[in-house]
């Protein structure tokens, strides 16, 4: 199960231009979110919740909607349930997957079917900002797959060793 959403990264731009408002920013870069999620409830409450383990930003330059078939068909296997808001988008999503469901944006979808795409898209702003301050849009999909690769290895603490004595030991040239 796939959760897949869109967001807007700040970024640094020169001074002394005047700048659009809003979505179209130049200071603003839309970056493609993936959350690779698996359903869970507890048998003896029945709740249910999901579980995340992978996730993918990929920054989308020109026109989005055919940059985002691009990153469905290149990172989502055929078979998956993807899960997204009724972006107009996002309505080629369903030609390159199994099953794509769509949800109205509002604030108990993104707490229940898109809660990871959320958490990743507002840990990710809120680590860049907190660290780096401003970002230059070419150096953006750099931190994001820095922030990814960390955010992906986070349950890899307890055999961190093992990991990196094989590494060590393996040649790859």
């Amino acid at each position: 199960m796939i959760e897949f959403d869109e967001a807007y990264f700040s970024k640094a731009t020169p001074s002394g231009i005047k700048l659009k408002r809003g979505k179209g920013s130049q200071r603003q870069q839309n970056v493609a979110v993936i959350a690779e999620s698996t359903p869970l409830e507890d048998i003896e409450t029945g709740k249910t919740s999901k579980y995340c383990r992978y996730f993918k930003m990929k920054v989308l330059t020109g026109h989005a909607g055919s940059q985002i078939n691009d990153v469905v068909t290149q990172n989502i296997d055929d078979n998956s349930i993807v899960f997204s808001d009724k972006s107009k988008l996002y309505l080629d999503i369903s030609r390159f997957v199994e099953t794509h469901v769509m949800f109205k944006s509002n604030k108990t979808t993104t707490q229940s079917h898109l809660k990871w795409v959320h958490v990743a898209i507002s840990n990710a702003k809120r680590t860049l900002l907190g660290i780096y301050h401003k970002i230059k849009g070419k150096y953006l999909q750099l931190y994001l797959d820095e922030f990814c690769y960390k955010l992906n290895r986070r349950f890899f603490g307890n055999c961190l060793f093992d990991r990196l004595t094989l590494a060590v030991a393996k040649s790859y040239w």
